[in-house]
């Protein structure tokens, strides 16, 4: 893969340091005892990294949907050990920032490996915080490893990727599909060489510890985005003197194998698929009936597809569109017009939602080949095919539109080389984190965000009844504790209830 470096002021000239957890060995938490105070804030060195103004190239790649206002863009590039498993402290990479805002305190960013890039996301969530904490801190987004522009991939060749997004659910026969995974796999193998294995979330923890170095803090404060939020718990286990105010907006469940996962995220489609019927039913939108016409249009599209630039409309690719569609709250209005369009023939709006999934655009790597690769890196999980077989039987009976499409994913990881397992000590003690989940999340549910704050000492869970993925800024209630906790230091009540 090539290293995009647009948007850059180039690699920094400091020197590589391994920041691999005092060489994984366990951290001692002897000396972090009992009830911890919410960190102070000190303020980070603005000159560490080669920032320069990046306003026109951010605005190209956030497209026609860019953030109103005067937000002023810097970026920089910084340098991070690859570290593969076989080669520990090996090799270099480039990391992509970008900061906005006038704080005198560093507020990092980081988000899902299949969601857009941290630095785009954190351009829309300074558009839509509270402007108070766009004076306490600069809002730095951080493109995780193999993301965005920190030499983002695109291994997976576009027909594969068509073919693993186009298969119809319902098809009894998955060879075609053990196929696809395998040519994936084989090609990112290729691709990535040795470097492979070495874009996982352990990984992208290291990168935020170097990047905390640059920055001069003592301590990372910071905001984790769905799986992001894996990203800033494995953090907070391998350097625990260094947590500072931390926010996870939806998190991976911790207790289950993946699965579990899978099963939990069939649940909350179907839950969030039946949310988006009652909003549809009260704005009084187009689809008389939500569930039945994605069903009708699932079953009209098995008799002919609709031809499209990077994938075809088909069962599968409609689901997928329209699981993109349910993560996105404020696009339920889109995404209603576009199931409209789909029965009509116009698949136009649901090719909008994949597209991002699917192809490079505004110089955004596809998210698929991310998500993929460094989901399967991030879980030793790997399930036969003939178990895969029959969990899709299983589940299309519990969940009827997507048990089948969340089962046959289990086939995804199968070909990849299963991950060594770094050992870590559970955290004993921990300042105060704050812990968003959302009633309906199709990508990080709310039990297994609930189950993640339960694991984290002192840790206050937000629960926003809400639907979409993630609400931090969606929820007025848990935007404005988030506000405080950030801001004023003040502690949200752990369990609070968040209105819709």
């Amino acid at each position: 893969m090539s290293v995009l470096t647009a948007c850059s002021a180039g690699y920094s000239s400091r020197p590589v340091i391994a920041v691999k957890g005092e060489e994984n060995q366990p951290v001692d938490q002897s000396t972090l005892a009992g009830p911890q105070p919410v960190p102070p804030l000190g303020e980070y060195k603005k000159d560490s990294l080669g920032w320069s103004s990046c306003n026109e190239q951010m605005k190209d790649r956030l497209g026609a949907d860019a953030p109103q206002g005067d937000q002023t863009y810097e970026c920089s590039r910084m340098t991070v050990v690859l570290d593969p498993p076989g080669r520990p402290g090996r090799g270099t990479l480039g990391i992509a920032l970008m900061r906005v805002g006038t704080g005198k305190s560093a507020l990092v960013v980081v988000n899902d490996p299949g969601g857009e890039p941290g630095t785009l996301k954190a351009a829309r969530l300074a558009a839509s915080l509270p402007k108070d904490i766009l004076s306490t801190y600069t809002i730095i987004g951080m493109d995780r490893r193999g993301t965005g522009r920190s030499d983002g991939m695109s291994c997976v060749p576009p027909a594969t990727r068509a073919q693993l997004v186009e298969y119809d659910p319902a098809e009894t026969e998955q060879s075609n599909l053990v196929v696809a995974a395998g040519e994936a796999a084989q090609e990112c193998v290729l691709d990535l060489e040795g470097r492979l294995t070495a874009f996982d979330s352990w990984r992208a923890a290291a990168d935020l510890e170097r990047l905390r170095d640059y920055l001069g803090t003592d301590r990372l404060n910071a905001v984790g985005l769905g799986e992001g939020s894996r990203v800033l718990t494995t953090y907070a286990q391998r350097y625990p003197a260094r947590i500072g105010r931390m926010v996870l907006d939806g998190a991976p469940d911790p207790t289950l194998d993946q699965v579990g996962v899978l099963e939990s995220r069939a649940v909350a489609a179907e839950a969030t698929l039946d949310a988006f019927a009652t909003d549809c039913k009260t704005r009084g939108c187009a689809l008389a009936n939500p569930r039945e016409d994605v069903q009708a249009l699932v079953t009209q599209l098995r008799t002919g597809r609709v031809r499209g630039e990077y994938v075809d409309l088909t069962p599968g690719s409609a689901l997928n569109a329209i699981l993109a569609g349910l993560a996105e709250r404020p696009r339920w209005p889109q995404l209603a017009d576009a199931i409209v369009k789909a029965r009509a023939g116009d698949g136009s709006g649901l090719f909008t939602l994949l597209d991002p999934v699917v192809n490079d655009l505004d110089e955004n790597p596809p998210r698929l080949d991310a998500g993929l690769v460094i989901g399967c890196n991030d879980t030793s999980t790997r399930i036969p095919p003939d178990r895969v077989k029959a969990l899709g039987a299983d589940w299309q009976g519990k969940y009827k539109l997507f048990g089948t499409l969340f089962a046959r994913q289990l086939l995804y990881c199968n070909p990849f080389p299963p991950p060594k397992t770094e050992k870590v000590d559970a955290l004993k003690s921990a300042p105060p984190i704050v812990v968003l989940s959302t009633a309906n999340d199709v990508s990080t549910p709310a039990p297994g965000t609930e189950h993640t704050a339960q694991r984290l000492p002192g840790s206050a869970l937000i629960g926003w009844q809400g639907s979409g993925h993630g609400a931090l800024t969606l929820s007025g209630c848990a935007t404005t504790a988030v506000r405080d906790y950030l801001v004023d230091a003040k502690v949200p009540s752990n369990g609070t209830v968040c209105p819709p």
